[in-house]
C-alpha cells in the first residue's frame, strides 16, 4: 500500500508539472506505474480503513431489517387491490429501498462485518421480523395481518397509515445515529444515513397528503 502511495503522489506531482510547462498537453504515465483501477481501489480500501463505529454497524444492520418490512408491505399492493396511485407508491419504495440495501450491504461486506440477507429468515418468517423488538416503527404481527386480510381502498388507507408510521421509524434511527457520539462521521455513513433520512421524510409528506386526500377531499396525489 505505500508504494501504491507513492505513485500516488509521484503522479500528482507530474500532473502539476505538466500542467505548468506543456499547456493542455495529456501528462504522461510514469514507467510501470499502477493502473487507474488499481488506484481507485487503493483508495476505495483507504476510505474503509477509516474510523467507524459499532453504532455505525447496527444502524446498517438494523436498516436492512427495517427495509425489509417496507419490501413485504409494499409487494402486497399487487396481489390486495391496491389503487394505481397506491402501486405507483410502493413500487417507488420498493425500488428506492432495494437499492439503500445494497449499498449498506456493501457497507458492510467492505468492513469485514456480517452482511445480513432480508430474504433469509427461516423457521418460515421474514428475516426483519427476528429483529423487531426496539427497532422503532416497525410494525408488529398484529398489524401485519390486519394489512395482509384488508383489500382495496381498506388495504390503501391502512397501507398508508402503516408506511408513515414506518418512515418515521426510519427517521428516528437515522437520528439516533446522529446523536450517538462518534458515529455517522465517515463521508460514506453520512451520504447513506442523510439520503435515508431525506427520502423517508419526503415520502412521508406525499403519504399523508395521499391519505387527506382519500378520507377527506383535500391534499393531493402521488
Amino acid at each position: 500500500m505505500r508504494n501504491i502511495i507513492s505513485w500516488v503522489l509521484i503522479g500528482v506531482v507530474s500532473a502539476a508539472a505538466a500542467g505548468c510547462g506543456a499547456g493542455n498537453r495529456p501528462a504522461e504515465i510514469a514507467p510501470g506505474a499502477p493502473s487507474p483501477e488499481t488506484l481507485e481501489r487503493a483508495a476505495r480500501a483507504d476510505s474503509v480503513r477509516r474510523h467507524y463505529t459499532r453504532a455505525d454497524v447496527d444502524f446498517m444492520t438494523g436498516m436492512i431489517h427495517h427495509h425489509a418490512q417496507a419490501l413485504e408491505m409494499s409487494g402486497m399492493a399487487r396481489t390486495h387491490g391496491a389503487s394505481a396511485a397506491i402501486r405507483t407508491l410502493a413500487e417507488r419504495i420498493i425500488n428506492g429501498q432495494r437499492d439503500e440495501i445494497a449499498l449498506m450491504q456493501q457497507w458492510l461486506r467492505d468492513r469485514g462485518e456480517p452482511v445480513p440477507d432480508p430474504d433469509a429468515g427461516g423457521s418460515g418468517r421474514p428475516m426483519h421480523a427476528h429483529h423487531a423488538d426496539g427497532m422503532a416503527g416497525m410494525l408488529t404481527d398484529e398489524q401485519l395481518a390486519r394489512l395482509d386480510a384488508a383489500r382495496a381502498e381498506e388495504w390503501d388507507r391502512l397501507f398508508l397509515i402503516y408506511m408513515i408510521q414506518h418512515h418515521q421509524g426510519a427517521i428516528t434511527m437515522v437520528e439516533r445515529l446522529f446523536a450517538t457520539y462518534g458515529a455517522g462521521q465517515g463521508d460514506e455513513t453520512f451520504k447513506i444515513a442523510s439520503d435515508i433520512g431525506a427520502d423517508q421524510a419526503s415520502e412521508i409528506d406525499r403519504m399523508q397528503r395521499m391519505l387527506e386526500e382519500m378520507m377527506f377531499g383535500t391534499g393531493g396525489g402521488a
